[in-house]
């Protein structure tokens, strides 16, 4: 039986965890929800066809089911949200980070215990920093992040809201990185290079300068292989 505070089971006084997606992001949230002793009580997810990822908690789909949530609960103020969405989907998440936050549902960063964050990093809110991943001094880290696992963001890096950072990434110091834009697994950006909104760096490239907005580069030296309209 949980241990009582106050009268009052310590589990219930744990926050609960809605996340909106139900695919393998999902996963990777819940373990870090559970790492932290917490649950997740809730999927939501825009694909008809999806089923939920997690054993035991049940799936809803599309505004409709979300609404419908809601409707069943006391209040949506106990509750967290998180956005289960990976790639380069930053528009997406940032949408449904609002949508929670429209309900009253808080979308506070998750950190996992086993990154590195320096006491000067900021996050805004909806913002993940996954297994292994390092944020360095005065980083600024926009609403709807994520630094995946094993990711190092070097010190005065400036991430725009809905940027990803893949796993294995390194951005140098003083990098800025564009709203939505997205860093491939294994990329490197070297100091005070700017990508770009909506750009998306290949996986294992090296960026040497400046990526437009909408620009897909590749390579290494990263070269611009399109630019999306």
């Amino acid at each position: 039986m949980p241990p009582l505070y106050g009268g009052v089971s310590v589990s219930n006084l744990l926050p609960r965890h809605v996340l909106w997606g139900s695919a393998g992001h999902a996963k990777v949230l819940a373990d870090l929800i559970e790492l932290r002793g917490e649950s997740v009580v809730a999927l939501f997810d825009n694909d008809p066809e999806s089923r939920s990822c997690l054993e035991g908690v049940a799936l809803f789909h599309g505004e409709a089911g979300f609404l419908k949530w809601i409707a069943a609960q006391a209040s949506c103020a106990e509750f967290r949200g998180a956005v289960a969405v990976g790639g380069a989907r930053g528009a997406d998440r940032r949408l449904i980070a609002r949508r929670f936050s429209d309900a009253g549902i808080a979308t506070p960063a998750l950190i996992h215990p086993s990154a590195v964050v320096a006491r000067s990093a900021r996050f805004d809110d909806a913002c993940q920093v996954l297994a292994g991943a390092v944020v360095a001094a005065d980083v600024r880290v926009g609403p709807a992040c994520i630094v995946n696992n094993s990711a190092n963001v070097d010190h005065e890096c400036r991430l725009e809201g809905g940027v990803h950072v893949a796993p294995g990434a390194v951005l140098c110091g003083c990098v800025v990185v564009g709203e939505d834009a997205m860093v491939g697994a294994g990329a490197v950006v070297l100091p005070r290079v700017r990508i770009g909104p909506g750009a998306i760096v290949g996986a294992g490239a090296v960026v040497v300068r400046d990526v437009p907005a909408g620009a897909v580069v590749v390579g290494n030296p990263a070269d611009i292989m399109r630019i999306e309209k």
